[in-house]
């Protein structure tokens, strides 16, 4: 394989770019094997799209620019072209989404957290539709737990500041509760950390579109009711549970107990209008080679 690159970078990011340019001269590479164009869309980004020396044009972006590029590439020379575009992800989280050494809601929260949140929710793959099963949304015996613990700092001798007690008659809701006066060895104080004082229990504010779920037909309809399939995650400790829903969402990546995880073996690209082709493994090099056919009639031997 030997092909040239022409990178046309974000238009908000030219300086980076040109960086990488600098240390690509200095690794060693000829001239013109890698070029880069800063510039902006209808300009620099039309040009390379409807180039007829160009043969193949893979584009990062939104949906939108990427349906301006595919027409773009078949108005020139029809050459080919891979989209890796937008999602609006599903995270998925079951009531048995335990891990070792985690509390259920530990976990469950950290991955929903990364899954947004990661790069500063600028990830085309962000997990930003969770999805929670209703023995986790609604839990009595978790407000239990709450009062038991709360009942613990009062007996302990720590002051209770504001709140402490449940709110309202319907529902499991608890008020926001705050003790002061604290000793490192109150219940209370240790019960967030383990023997060497790492945090184990993380209390997460995210802002984000939760939705409740309480069957898996209607997690699948909910799940799959978006243009995008780019990725999705699921969250359990049963593996057929989860292979149940990778096999029924339609998106190219599927996370168990993980997000964002990625590796150069790996293919990455999306169904519907997240994309068209591959990134990455052998799928991905696939689309920057041609296939060709020789065939040659071999003379008979007495011929």
């Amino acid at each position: 394989m030997g092909n040239t690159v022409v990178l046309k970078c974000a238009e908000q990011t030219p300086l980076s770019a040109l960086h990488v340019a600098s240390l690509i001269k200095e690794a060693g590479f000829p001239a013109g094997v890698v070029n880069i164009i800063p510039g902006f869309g209808p300009t620099a980004g039309h040009a390379v799209s409807t180039h007829k020396d160009v043969d193949k044009v893979a584009f990062t972006g939104s949906t939108e620019i990427g349906r301006i590029v595919m027409t773009a590439a078949a108005h020139s020379n029809v050459k080919k072209v891979t989209l890796e575009l937008g999602g609006k992800s599903p995270n998925i989280i079951f009531a048995d989404a335990d891990y070792v050494f985690v509390l259920p809601v530990d976990f469950a929260a950290e991955q929903a957290h990364h899954g947004l949140f990661f790069n500063q929710g600028q990830c085309c793959c962000a997990g930003s539709r969770v999805f929670v099963e209703g023995k986790v949304q609604v839990d009595d015996a978790q407000l239990q737990t709450i009062k038991k613990y709360v009942e613990y700092g009062k007996k302990e001798g720590a002051q209770l500041v504001t709140g402490g007690k449940q709110w309202g008659k319907k529902g499991f809701f608890y008020e926001p509760t705050i003790f002061a006066n604290v000793k490192d060895e109150m219940t209370i104080a240790q019960e967030e950390c383990d023997s060497k004082r790492k945090l184990v229990k993380q209390i997460f504010g995210p802002v984000m579109s939760v939705i409740r779920f309480d069957n898996m037909e209607d997690l699948i309809d909910l799940a799959n009711n978006t243009i995008y399939g780019l990725a999705a995650a699921v969250v359990t400790k049963d593996i057929d549970k989860a292979l149940h829903v990778a096999n029924n969402i339609r998106a190219g990546s599927v996370w168990v107990n993980c997000y964002d995880v990625f590796d150069a073996a790996a293919p990455f690209g999306g169904y519907k209008q997240s994309g068209i082709g591959r990134e990455l493994g052998e799928y991905g090099l696939e689309a920057y080679t041609e296939v060709k056919t020789v065939t040659i009639k071999v003379p008979q031997k007495n011929s």
